[in-house]
């Protein structure tokens, strides 16, 4: 796992299967991003047995048999379409191509696991709920900023179990290393990527209605600038916004490519949550000139101060509820609504955010 890599940032647990061997197999197609390693090692640790893998560059393929070598290269998408035996596609496409891809998945009567962002607009976002609807298929996506973090894990636990009572405020900080020269092209490109609040900030809002258990929200303000990066007019490098949740429950986020090349990790990634009765906050992916390691959980409540140290304790249980979602056509590990609602508020707070030059609002 690269650290210092956010694209290619892929985390390992323990293995806790909750299937049989062979008894639910996946295959990987589309492998763009570097999150589709995450994406199955989550799944192959929960038990899953990966067959095909397909993608039109044969060097990423290549590559991805050096690591599944147990997967058997597929001559075309629909072979792996095809297939019977095959349950779920993970996939990591182009993001603009991501929910096209997921309709021809969903309507080959496979479910769909794709890399976020899940949609660059929200033309895309409609046709994934039609399709849904259509073929009774899951359209899941891989918001890694909480599903693969153990101390976002246990965040859930502790205020599913009233540690900090009633949650007032998630502000969430997501900044992000650029390595511009390791980017494909597409990266740079507003209409593939869809713009930094729809991209990265995408595990900002998804966060944001998972702690305060909110069904909808608005968003109220987002702004989207390029500060550092003039060689490459279309990158947004910065962007930010606030929303209030149908439950009365506010976000403040902030996300970015503008980490330093000296911090140890691709990105100081923290989340705050204020609660009622007290508040966490979540140190991510480093604890800043303290400690390299990730997954660091402090609380504060009327019981006094905690620090946890999480790696390697709270686990990754997203992956095995997806797949006995998929078997038995449940919602445990995450509802298709809660989903959609997250797309759609992302890709909002991208069309109307203001946007900044050097020299004030554009």
């Amino acid at each position: 796992m690269n650290r210092k890599d956010g694209m290619n940032y892929a985390p390992q647990g323990k293995p806790r299967p909750v299937v049989e061997n062979g008894e639910f197999v996946f295959a990987a197609v589309s492998l763009e991003h570097g999150h589709i390693y995450g994406m199955c090692n989550g799944l192959i640790e929960a038990g899953a047995l990966i067959k095909w893998v397909y993608d039109s560059d044969s060097r990423k393929v290549e590559a991805f048999l050096q690591v599944y070598p147990n997967a058997q290269s597929a001559s075309s998408l629909d072979e792996v379409l095809q297939d019977p035996e095959v349950k779920l596609v993970a996939a990591a496409a182009v993001p603009n191509e991501r929910g096209p891809l997921g309709i021809r998945v969903m309507e080959h009567g496979k479910d769909y696991f794709t890399d976020k962002t899940p949609f660059t607009t929200l033309g895309q976002l409609s046709e994934a709920r039609e399709c849904c609807a259509r073929t009774g298929r899951k359209y899941m996506v891989y918001f890694s900023e909480r599903l693969h973090s153990e101390s976002a894990v246990y965040a859930g636990q502790l205020i599913k179990s009233g540690a900090i009572g009633r949650v007032v405020q998630v502000m969430g900080l997501g900044p992000h290393r650029l390595n511009a020269a390791a980017r494909p092209d597409w990266f740079f490109e507003r209409e593939r990527y869809g713009g930094i609040l729809c991209d990265i900030g995408s595990h900002q809002i998804e966060q944001f209605l998972y702690f305060a258990d909110c069904q909808d929200a608005q968003v109220l303000h987002s702004k989207v600038g390029n500060y550092h990066n003039p060689e490459y007019p279309e990158l947004e490098d910065f962007g930010d916004a606030t929303l209030v949740g149908d439950n009365g429950s506010t976000m403040y986020f902030r996300v970015d490519w503008l980490t330093p090349e000296g911090l140890s990790t691709w990105g100081d990634g923290r989340t705050v949550i204020l609660g009622t009765e007290g508040y966490i906050e979540l140190r991510k992916y480093v604890d800043v000139a303290r400690d390299p390691e990730g997954d660091h959980l402090y609380l504060v409540n009327g019981e006094g101060e905690t620090h946890l140290s999480l790696a390697g304790q709270a686990g990754f249980p997203f992956f095995g509820e997806l797949i006995l979602d998929v078997m038995n056509r449940t919602e445990l590990s995450m509802k298709q609504e809660h989903i959609f609602k997250a797309a759609e508020l992302c890709l909002i707070a991208q069309d109307q955010a203001i946007r900044i030059s050097g020299g004030g609002i554009k």
